[in-house]
């Protein structure tokens, strides 16, 4: 699952994924440049890029990479390289985005619970982000679309969180699709612990995802580093609930600059929660979605995967033809009307309205009443 990548190469990203900050362009460009192994020896050796000196210079010393993958290989996991077979190619685009001032630099590599195979299951997902404190509507939401999703056929990827994340996770689950969970913490670390179990059945059932090797704990700073990475494995990115300050709104932007389909779910106007999703909305940023045929009538296949535009229910009614229809029209619901008022009432002829009232009656939407006639139950409809 993992070949390519020489156990040399292996070990250097190991270690550099330890002693650096992930998302860094100068790290990304030392890479390019020497490769990872050589990259790995000069920052031990040299003065590192300055955009991760202070990080490097605490952590030099503490190349502890055999340590860490042997952790991984305990846990049924694996460390996947860019030079593997399953890297998801979509991650290198981060480079097209990245700036100096707004480093979003693709994975040096990633630690992985799970036995999917990160490329494929990847090939086809969706990201579903949103509020921590979110509301049972928001909960609901987000239920709906996930299980929708992975019903079609697609991976639902998100942040593990409590509120939206949590919920899209578990439906996902529930329609018996693999999930995938990208982590601020190493993928021995769960967080928040409340979500043990539910990290345990997604690295059963789908794949758990970290930048950070195991033992790292969470930190305020790399929940918004990862966040780019959800927008990026992911063909285009949900936003169900998100306040006016919210980390999903991040995740946002990073999907808006590697020009994915970015879509919001509207809520009430008068729910705090729904604030930043109604401003992306609202100023064109996001495509507002109700629905997983919505969703996928963005980021699916053209000509397969378009929705059904929404309709009410289809009645007796709208099977008439014109004439008859016209007719309809003119026939009172309460008391039984002659022929001639109604032919009046429809704009037709009298022969053509007794001919129209015999087929009404036929198709069960007109009843006669002695000399009247009025409408059925199902002609009121």
């Amino acid at each position: 699952m993992t070949s390519g990548a020489s156990d040399e190469v292996r070990f250097a990203r190991a270690a550099l994924t330890r002693i650096c900050e992930p998302a860094s362009q100068g790290l990304a460009k030392l890479i390019a440049r020497c490769g990872p192994v050589e990259a790995l020896d000069r920052l031990c050796r040299d003065q590192p890029p300055k955009d991760i000196a202070g990080a490097v210079e605490g952590r030099r010393g503490d190349i502890r990479a055999q340590r860490d993958l042997d952790n991984i290989h305990a846990l049924g996991g694996r460390l996947v390289c860019p030079e593997d077979d399953e890297w998801p190619v979509q991650l290198d685009q981060l480079v097209t985005v990245s700036h100096e001032n707004d480093p979003v630099m693709p994975p040096v590599a990633l630690w992985i619970r799970g036995l999917e195979d990160v490329s494929a299951v990847c090939a086809r997902s969706v990201s579903i982000v949103g509020s921590r404190a979110a509301s049972s509507y928001g909960t609901h939401v987000a239920g709906e679309l996930a299980y929708g999703l992975a019903d079609r056929g697609w991976t639902v990827v998100s942040g593990g969180a409590y509120g939206i994340d949590g919920s899209g996770h578990r439906a996902a689950l529930a329609a018996g699709a693999p999930t995938v969970a990208v982590l601020a913490s190493g993928v021995d670390r769960p967080y928040p612990l409340g979500h043990h179990a539910l990290f345990d059945r997604i690295a059963t059932e789908g794949l758990l995802i970290s930048e950070w090797p195991p033992g790292c704990s969470p930190q305020r700073q790399r929940f918004l580093v990862r966040n780019r990475v959800i927008a990026a494995l992911s063909g285009g990115t949900v936003v169900v609930e998100a306040a006016a300050r919210s980390g999903a709104r991040m995740t946002a932007r990073r999907a808006t600059e590697l020009c994915r389909p970015l879509m919001a779910v509207p809520g009430p106007v008068t729910s705090a929660m729904s604030v930043g999703a109604h401003q992306l909305i609202r100023t064109g940023t996001a495509t507002l979605v109700t629905s997983a045929a919505e969703v996928l009538d963005l980021v699916g296949q053209i000509g397969v995967d378009m929705a059904e535009p929404p309709r009410g229910p289809i009645t007796a009614r709208d099977a008439l033809p014109p004439e008859l229809a016209q007719v309809l029209e003119g026939v009172p619901a309460r008391r039984a009307a002659p022929p001639d008022e109604i032919a009046v009432q429809a704009g037709v002829r009298l022969s053509d309205a007794l001919r129209a009232l015999s087929r009404l009656i036929g198709a069960g939407l007109v009843d006669e009443h002695g000399n009247g006639y009025r409408l059925t139950k199902a002609g009121r409809r």
